[in-house]
């Protein structure tokens, strides 16, 4: 991990639309909720300033956080996040209570490197497509990678890298590759470059075709 976030939060009684709103535009605050470990939903509200700051770093998002509401410290994960569907800026946020018994499904995003040295790119000009930004892991809290690193320095053109391909740290699975092998799905490719030898390939094919 990175870092640590600690995130200060108040207790509030009133829910609703209205509510919500004269919270955000009265009190610059913004509306939340903590839920989970088999305790009582609580309604929550994080300064407006303090929430935007936090979500600047992308660890925020994959890690385990302290939440502290009115002097109550408990860990908890970001599970989801509505922004303004224009402004793009936070308008309500829903976090998790980590529980160290059961297992967290959280997405993780991916982190492609050496993509300058790609040997496919580098060599022989190909171009480098990404099907993902990031992955649905399953694992404990003590377990959450706060990113997976996708390394693209041997990838030749035509290598195609799946989620099977993907090097998990110990005790972290993906979601995806529990629902079977046919779900093993593209991560990231290295395609051949327009007019390359592949292109003439296709183009002789459906001249003989004709």
């Amino acid at each position: 991990m990175s870092g640590d976030f600690t995130i200060s939060a108040t207790s509030r009684a009133d829910s609703g639309k209205g509510a919500s709103r004269r919270l955000r535009r009265l009190e610059n605050k913004i509306p939340g909720i903590v839920y989970g470990a088999n305790k009582p939903a609580q309604q929550i509200a994080i300064e407006f300033k303090v929430l935007v700051k936090a979500l600047e770093n992308e660890a925020f998002y994959s890690h385990v956080l302290t939440l502290d509401v009115d002097g109550s410290a408990e860990q908890v994960v970001l599970k989801d996040l509505q922004r303004h569907p224009s402004k793009s800026h936070p308008v309500h946020a829903d976090f998790q209570r980590v529980d160290t018994t059961h297992k967290l499904h959280m997405n993780v995003p991916l982190h492609f490197i050496n993509e300058e040295k790609c040997a496919g790119v580098k060599q022989h000009g190909g171009t480098i497509a990404h099907q993902m930004s990031e992955v649905e892991v399953v694992c404990l809290a003590k377990d959450l990678p706060e990113f997976i690193e996708v390394d693209l320095a041997a990838a030749e053109i035509g290598t195609i890298i799946h989620l099977s391909d993907l090097k998990l740290p110990a005790g972290v699975e993906l979601k995806e590759l529990q629902l079977g092998a046919d779900h093993d799905q593209p991560v990231v490719s290295v395609n051949a470059p327009r007019g390359g030898a592949a292109d003439e390939e296709e183009e002789g094919a459906a001249d003989d075709a004709e």
